[in-house]
Parts: C-alpha cells; sequence; structure tokens
C-alpha cells in the first residue's frame, strides 16, 4: 500500500463499509436524494473506472470534470484515481473559448460533463485535439431543453451517457498497481489570468492539502496507520463542503471527511436557504466555505427567514481561499455562538498554510500561525526576509512539481534551496520576531499609488465593515496625478438606506490612512465573484472603467 488517494480510499472502505460515506441532496426531507455507504461508493467508482478503460483511458490521460456537485463528479473523480487516470477539474462558468483553452491546455484525452453544458462542450470539443471521448451526466431527459448534439457526433469523438455507461460494467476492483507519484491536476484561475494546471503527486497532496489524515494532529506515519485510525473511532462527523467541487477547497474538504471514515454531504448548487436546512436535517458538524460572499447570505438568511434553524451541531466553520471579514464574522457568531470560525490559509499551488490568529483584523491585518516550512523570503534571492520587511511568502516540502504545460511560469513560481523544495506564492506578508506571519495581499493586486502601496484586501475589509455595504471589490485605476488611484466597486445591502460615494469615504477614513480611501466608488446592484466565492478583479477593473466617469 502506497501513499496513494485511490489506495488510501480503498483501505477506509474496507475498514467501515456499511457506514454512509456520501449524501447529496438538495431539499432535506423531501426525498429526492442519494445516499450511499463506502462500499457502494466503492462499487460505483470501480463501474466508472471499467468504463474509462472500456473507453481506452489509461494511466496518465487526461479526464476533465466539467460538473455541478453530485455523485457522478465523486464516482467519476475516484474512478480517474483508481485506473492512475488524473483528474482535471473544470469551472463550469467557463464559456466556449475559455473552455477550448482549458481543454487544449490539460490535454484532456477523455470530459465527464453535465448535460445542462452540452451546447458549450459541443463548441469547445471539436477543436481539442486530443479529446477522444465524452461522457454526458443526465442528457437525454434534458436534450430538448439544451438543444440538439450535432457538434458532439463528430468523429473521432464518442458520447456516452453516464447511467448506461456505468450499468455495463462490473463492480469489482480489478486495478493494477498504484503509486504515490500518480497525478492529481488541480486548475486554478485565482484571481486573474488564464488557468493554470497545477501538478501534484498523490503522496505530497495528501501531506499538504490533506494534513496527513489529521489536519489538526500527528500525521500519519505509514498508510496502513490511516485505516487503523478509523477504526479505532467511531462515526458522528458530518463533513459539508458548499462551493462547488471544481473548487480545491470543496475537493480537499470531501477526501478530509473520507480519511476520517464519516459522512460527507453535497448540494448541486450554493443556496443559503437549503444549506441551513440540511445543516439541521443531517446534523452537519463542519462547514467549509470561501469567504463573506458564502458566509454572508447564511447569516443574512439565519436572522431572517430561517431564524431559528436548529445548527446545535454545528461545530465548525471554516473558509479558505477568500478572507472572512471582522464584521461577518461578529455576526455569525452572534447567531451561532459555539461554532468555531476558522479563517484558513491556503492555495492551489500549495494546500494548507496555516490559520488566522485570535487578533487577526483590521487593526493588524491577516496574522496567520504557520509550521516550520513557512517562510517569508526575497523573491529575487529566495532567501528569507529580516523581520518586519515585506517579502513573498513560500512554503517548502511536499510542495506542487509545477504548472502543467508551463515551464516559465513554473520557474517563476516553484525553487529548490537547501535541499528542498519550496512554492513562492504570490501573496506578499511580514513576518514579526515570534515568527507569526502578516499576510498583506496578492502582490499582483498591489496598488502603487503616489509611490504608497495599497493591498486591495484591507480596503475591502474596511469597507465591508460599514452596515450597509454587502460587498466590496477594490483595484487600481490608471491616475495622470498618482500614477494609479484605488477604486472601489460596492454593492449596497438590499433594504439599507441610500448609499453615497462620499458616505462610503466617510467611512473608509475611520480605519483607513488616506492614501488607502478609494478615490472612485462606483456603487451597483451586483458584484460579481467565480462560483466558489473569489474575488473577480479582472471584472472589478472593467466595471470601474466603464462606469467611473
Amino acid at each position: 500500500m502506497e501513499y496513494n488517494l485511490a489506495d488510501l480510499f480503498e483501505s477506509i472502505v474496507d475498514t467501515v463499509p456499511d457506514r454512509e460515506a456520501l449524501v447529496h441532496l438538495d431539499h432535506p426531507g423531501t426525498g429526492a436524494e442519494r445516499r450511499l455507504t463506502y462500499a457502494e461508493l466503492d462499487r460505483a467508482a470501480n463501474r466508472f473506472a471499467h468504463h474509462l478503460t472500456y473507453a481506452g483511458v489509461g494511466p496518465g490521460d487526461h479526464v476533465g470534470l466539467h460538473l455541478y456537485n453530485g455523485v457522478e463528479y465523486v464516482q467519476a473523480l475516484l474512478a480517474c484515481l483508481k485506473i492512475r487516470a488524473v483528474p482535471v477539474n473544470v469551472n463550469y462558468r467557463y464559456v466556449a473559448d475559455e473552455l477550448v483553452h482549458l481543454y487544449r491546455d490539460a490535454d484532456l484525452t477523455a470530459l465527464v460533463f453535465d448535460g445542462e453544458f452540452t451546447a458549450r462542450v459541443a463548441a469547445a470539443a471539436p477543436l481539442a485535439p486530443k479529446l477522444r471521448h465524452l461522457v454526458r451526466v443526465g442528457g437525454r431527459p434534458r436534450e430538448r431543453q439544451y438543444g440538439p448534439d450535432i457538434a458532439l457526433t463528430v468523429a473521432p469523438v464518442g458520447v456516452a451517457e453516464f447511467a448506461e455507461a456505468e450499468a455495463a460494467q462490473p463492480s469489482d476492483r480489478d486495478f493494477g498497481p498504484r503509486s504515490p507519484d500518480d497525478l492529481f491536476l488541480i486548475y486554478t484561475g485565482g484571481t486573474t489570468g488564464m488557468p493554470k494546471g497545477v501538478m501534484w503527486r498523490s503522496e505530497d497532496l495528501f501531506f499538504s492539502g490533506l494534513g496527513g489524515g489529521a489536519p489538526t494532529g500527528e500525521p500519519v506515519a505509514r498508510p496502513e496507520e490511516l485505516a487503523e485510525r478509523v477504526a479505532a473511532g467511531g462515526a458522528g462527523l458530518v463533513f459539508f463542503p458548499t462551493p462547488p467541487l471544481m473548487h480545491g477547497t470543496s475537493t480537499l474538504t470531501l477526501f478530509i471527511g473520507f480519511n476520517y471514515g464519516q459522512k460527507v454531504v453535497l448540494h448541486r448548487k450554493f443556496v443559503p436557504e437549503e444549506v441551513l436546512r440540511t445543516i439541521e436535517h443531517e446534523k452537519v458538524t463542519a462547514v467549509s466555505l470561501v469567504g463573506d460572499a458564502m458566509l454572508r447570505p447564511l447569516v443574512d438568511a439565519l436572522a431572517g427567514p430561517l431564524r431559528g434553524t436548529d445548527c446545535s451541531s454545528l461545530l465548525a466553520v471554516s473558509s479558505s481561499g477568500a478572507v472572512l471579514s471582522e464584521t461577518v464574522r461578529e455576526q455569525f457568531a452572534g447567531l451561532v455562538p459555539h461554532a468555531t470560525l476558522i479563517n484558513n490559509f491556503g492555495s492551489s499551488e500549495s494546500g494548507f498554510n496555516g490559520t488566522a490568529t485570535a487578533d487577526s483584523g483590521p487593526a493588524k491585518g491577516f496574522r496567520i500561525t504557520v509550521n516550520d516550512g513557512t517562510a517569508v523570503v526575497d523573491p529575487a534571492t529566495h532567501r528569507p526576509v529580516p523581520p518586519g520587511e515585506v517579502g513573498r511568502l513560500a512554503l517548502r516540502g511536499h510542495v506542487p512539481l509545477g504548472y502543467y504545460n508551463d515551464p516559465a511560469k513554473s520557474a517563476e513560481t516553484f525553487f529548490e534551496a537547501d535541499g528542498a523544495r519550496w512554492v513562492l506564492l504570490g501573496d506578499m506578508a511580514t513576518v514579526d520576531a515570534e515568527g507569526v506571519v502578516t499576510v498583506l495581499g496578492r502582490g499582483s493586486q498591489c496598488i502603487n499609488t503616489g509611490g504608497e502601496k495599497v493591498f486591495p484586501e484591507e480596503v475591502e475589509e474596511a469597507l465591508k465593515s460599514h452596515p450597509d455595504i454587502y460587498d466590496a471589490l477594490v483595484a487600481g485605476v490608471p491616475d495622470e496625478k498618482w500614477g494609479h488611484r484605488v477604486a472601489a466597486v460596492v454593492q449596497p445591502r438590499h433594504g439599507a438606506p441610500p448609499l453615497t460615494a462620499e458616505g462610503v469615504r466617510d467611512h473608509a477614513r475611520t480605519r483607513l490612512a488616506g492614501y488607502k480611501v478609494p478615490r472612485t466608488v462606483v456603487l451597483t446592484e451586483h458584484i460579481q465573484r467565480s462560483p466558489s466565492g473569489k474575488a473577480d478583479y479582472r471584472w472589478a477593473r472593467r466595471t470601474l472603467a466603464e462606469r467611473a466617469g
């Protein structure tokens, strides 16, 4: 047995085969749900793995997962790992041109997609020369709604229906040995630029992204120990990743739940009211989400139409990929005081890096406790910076191999020093004499205004502390005098008194130095973010350019 994600999952299956593993429901209590034990999920994954093999997919081939959350996503993900194919997450908000880029860049051999995306897949698939097999989930009942398959029938691409493909195959584990070097690709668009595929070895992802089987404790010393820990424990924990599985946070939460031998709950899409009903119905203990964009709607629902929802089972709510603001944390704590709110810091390129300290906030910045493998370095020399100086956050040890198909970007981001592999993150930071790191923000988003450096995250935090501001994004726009000026797109809270740009600036002045106060404020009914809640700074800059005048 190896530190291989498929090997480790199967060891859990063999330990607790009859324990509930996966629940998919969007409307609790209606009966419209799917529940699978570990043994049932394993057999389902085996059947689809055999279909992929039958279709010519083999070790090292790349398989795109262009799907909403659901049993089929998990089934296809595990199937890829079982046959040593490489799963590739696909952002389902991409339009045809973006899909063509990702399909080509990732060298997709096969694609599993939701029937709702038929038209976009039909436009992109013929332009991806290595793509030779398509599997559609829920396609036939929806063909009238989503249009004909004309482009999908063009040779050499074959199209199979997921349910039929799975049903035609055996459920045994007739697979060969696997390796800790088997790849797992996480495509990340971040906040800017075209998506990049982060190449993880299975063993590195297990220890870095999944905590080695114990994210808050001692990692396992050998692969067999993971199942031994599950055998020694019991059921009772319920993990609920609420962002899309095509976002790294949710996929890692899924595997953490499996590594504990516990139940994982999924919704097809994020609907705040249904999330709260599921927490009550399934006695959820741990929720993962991405920043204020997901927690704030839950707060609003709990304070409004779903007031009184039983959240007594909830032990922890964790955010990764975007920082929870102090204001929203306080509002949630007032409604669910017994649940611990955790601001995790990590990325697709680094896995889990640390957790925010209790004193993190606008006054002190996003302060995180880190492990021995984290450092703040000079990006040019890769040497640690003195306490108090600004550098780039870096992580060593179990880090990715690089970006797929992008040696130039890999050379900028991944390096070797002192006999170890390192990843250089895009976040600017300082470290104090006690080793506590303060993350300032993404260097690529830093605004240089008259020689002063302004990080959007700090300004956004200050703006969202206004009781009538629901969301905000901050970016730099060209300025003849200062080079760039700080500008903000602000979404007022629904039903709140009317906001004015000057009122927004007056509030910002109570929390920020003058040069950080947005000189331009654009009010909008809705701020665009990714499905996982990440900031879309390209949209913010475009909106500011179009509407700032």
